[in-house]
């Protein structure tokens, strides 16, 4: 992925009127950083470079934000300028040297006897002065200091070693998930949602580690996708072994079935019928107003009731 290239980069719902808050992000689908515009007018899109704690990083505009949804407005950083038509091509000559700065990590890690360590990921900034390499391990106490003073001085650059996460490393690989198509973390996601095991059970997918889990390992990202709805959908369904009348007799309900908005009751005499949810009775809500309704007027004490409760 070159940045000559920006129209293939994710742009997100842009204002009607420009403000003076951007959001920029580094990668395709990397996380969206705050910065302001400063006295510079730059487009969706647009290069720019801005100061960071890795120092000068190029960018790109993905989004115009309102300033209701920025935090912290005043310490948000203006961009130091738009990008370079030098600066573009010489950050397309340092990727090209991406790769041998991860094998070069490699070598010099399996020299050092680096054990249990994988390096996933290595990328230069768009001059060439800051290196990051990403390294995925189940050792969180690793000590790669001799590692990474080597790297820098035979790289001639600053030396960055990030430890990343399984979803991150799957993110970077990319490949097809579960479902046979290519993973969503590789194609679209630009940030990680937080997901658990009850959003798996209030969709009545098996708890199977095989059925929940992802190719990295953790749950599912897509478990997320649809979880609201089905929140939403059974909030109007009866639950589990609640006892309903039907157009068949009363019965109590043995499965909810979210996407055909129906349940599966068991009857009095032991059949099973799906049963939608217009045509369900609710027998518990009918019960409590019938009896309310033999209680006689409430409003009216001692007589002289004019209401019709007790007609």
């Amino acid at each position: 992925m070159t940045l000559l290239m920006t129209s293939s980069l994710p742009v997100e719902a842009v204002s009607a009127e420009k403000t003076p808050f951007i959001g920029v992000r580094f990668q395709k689908l990397g996380k969206l950083y705050h910065f302001r515009t400063g006295n510079y007018d730059v487009e969706l899109n647009d290069p720019v470079i801005v100061e960071t704690r890795r120092g000068r990083q190029l960018g790109t505009v993905a989004t115009f934000l309102e300033p209701d949804q920025v935090i912290r407005r005043r310490s948000v950083r203006p961009i130091e300028r738009p990008a370079t038509p030098r600066e573009l091509v010489l950050q397309q000559i340092w990727e090209t040297k991406n790769l041998d700065a991860l094998i070069t990590c490699r070598e010099l890690g399996h020299r050092l006897n680096v054990q249990d360590v994988k390096f996933i990921k290595s990328e230069y900034s768009f001059d060439g002065s800051w290196l990051t390499i990403s390294y995925a391990t189940e050792q969180r106490k690793m000590n790669l200091s001799e590692l990474r003073r080597q790297l820098s001085r035979k790289l001639q650059s600053r030396v960055e070693l990030q430890l990343i996460g399984p979803r991150d490393v799957a993110k970077i690989l990319g490949g097809y998930g579960a479902c046979g198509g290519p993973r969503c973390c590789s194609t679209f996601l630009t940030e990680f949602s937080p997901v658990s095991i009850k959003m798996a059970k209030e969709q009545g997918i098996s708890l199977s580690p095989n059925e929940i889990t992802g190719m990295c390992g953790r749950l599912r990202c897509c478990l997320v996708y649809e979880y609201e709805q089905y929140v939403e959908a059974k909030k109007k369904l009866p639950r589990l072994k609640k006892k309903i009348g039907t157009p068949y007799g009363e019965g109590r309900v043995v499965d909810v079935r979210v996407l055909r908005d129906s349940v599966l009751v068991q009857l009095n005499d032991g059949e099973y019928q799906e049963v939608f949810r217009h045509e369900l009775e609710p027998l518990a809500e009918l019960q409590a107003l019938k009896e309310k309704s033999a209680q006689g007027c409430t409003k009216h004490e001692g007589g002289g009731c004019d209401c019709g409760a007790k007609k």
